[in-house]
């Protein structure tokens, strides 16, 4: 899969990779607490 990189090069990408899935995560609690507060906020809870 990482063929043709440098050792530090594909230790970079899996770091970078997982910080990416961190920061999927954030957002996606993110919006769904966005998503909570304007239902509460209409009142439909």
């Amino acid at each position: 899969m990482y063929g043709g990189l440098r050792l530090d090069q594909a230790k970079r990408l899996k770091e970078l990779e997982k910080e990416n899935g961190r920061l999927k995560n954030l957002v996606a609690d993110q919006a769904l607490d966005n998503a909570m507060l304007k239902e509460a906020a209409s009142g439909n809870f």
